[in-house]
């Protein structure tokens, strides 16, 4: 019964789509709903054996690519690798199936496969994705990267987003950056359509946090470090959801600023938490605020015990499992989290048991 309900609901998506976005008006209603399986095994990493049934929705009886640089488009960003892929299938289903106009999302991924078979698994799940895949070498920040208080931390995929506006195309002028560990459940195009003012950089602020805490004794000891906050009120901010002006990014080189906060760090130890500090010491203060619907992160838990949290109060657009457990792990292992259950219901894999 709880299948029936599912597709029910899916076949209810797939016709409003049909209704209301121009470009699937051309495809009848049997066309616009396309049914794909699909399956790895990577012995090198470990992945598991993905099988499952998932309703498409297509362009018609070819998908049909849509170019980068097509000024109607909504880009978004995510990196790709094998330990958080299930994750990144789970996010992207749930963008798809959240979205007013699919057709209209680009997606960005950004990986350090040399082979590049996780894009072709990309393509054989989504047959449909309008996406291109960047390679981005571990070795650009290999050197620039220290010890942390977890390990995930610091794998250098982690720093990519540092990287986006030399990685894409100069015709990418905006972007949404997204990490692997989230699920919409509203359509990201509001999202897409927030206003950054004079900001470079866009998100969700949490004023009430204790900024002290994420930087070390020794940066606050030292003035030379401190000072880089005077003259701005900075709050904490979580870069897993990023709405980021490209254009200013480039222009003011921000790039070379994380990278010389990350050279600091190297030698004086002023933070312990992995690629988000450097982003505070940039931008925090002087970034758009955006509704916190939009993060509603922490859902992971902690960095150290991963234990179960609940909602923030306000509206929710996007739930975000930042932090240690993961909800496909906390499934898996028959111990979820109550807001694991909304994660699974975009979990392709899960869904093939």
């Amino acid at each position: 019964m709880l299948a029936i309900v599912k597709v029910a609901n899916l076949v209810t998506i797939s016709i409003g789509i049909i209704l209301f976005c121009p470009s699937f008006q051309s495809s009848p209603p049997a066309e616009a709903i396309r049914s794909t399986s699909f399956s790895i095994i990577s012995q090198k990493n470990s992945v598991p054996h993905l099988h499952n049934s998932l309703m498409m929705i297509n362009h018609g009886h070819h998908p049909m690519q849509l170019a980068v640089c097509n000024p109607s488009l909504i880009h978004l960003v995510m990196t790709l690798d094998t330990q958080f892929l299930r994750g990144t299938v789970a996010a992207v289903n749930s963008i798809l199936q959240n979205a007013f106009c699919p057709q209209n999302i680009f997606f960005h991924f950004v990986h350090s496969d040399s082979d590049h078979h996780l894009q072709t698994l990309i393509r054989d799940i989504f047959p449909s994705l309008n996406f291109k895949a960047y390679y981005f070498n571990p070795e650009t920040v290999q050197n620039k990267i220290s010890s942390t208080i977890r390990e995930t931390l610091e794998q250098p995929l982690n720093y990519a987003r540092n990287y986006l506006a030399h990685l894409l195309e100069p015709c990418v002028e905006r972007v949404i950056y997204l990490d692997s560990d989230v699920v919409l459940v509203d359509d990201i195009s509001k999202l897409w359509r927030t206003s950054l003012g004079p900001a470079t950089l866009g998100s969700p602020e949490y004023c009430h946090a204790n900024f002290t805490k994420y930087f070390t004794p020794n940066f606050w000891s030292q003035k030379k470090f401190s000072r880089v906050f005077s003259g701005r009120k900075p709050c904490y901010f979580n870069t897993g959801v990023m709405v980021i002006d490209l254009v200013k990014w480039r222009k003011f080189k921000y790039t070379k600023m994380i990278e010389r906060w990350m050279e600091i760090q190297r030698n004086q130890r002023i933070y312990d938490l992995g690629s988000l500090p450097p982003f505070l010491l940039v931008f925090a203060g002087e970034m758009a605020p955006i509704d916190h619907r939009w993060n509603q992160h922490g859902l992971g838990g902690d960095n150290l015990s991963g234990n179960c949290r609940q909602l923030h109060p306000g509206p929710v657009s996007l739930l975000h499992w930042s932090g240690k457990g993961k909800p496909w792990i906390r499934l898996d292992s028959g111990k979820p989290c109550p807001l694991d259950i909304i994660w699974s219901q975009y979990d392709l894999y899960g869904q093939s048991l």
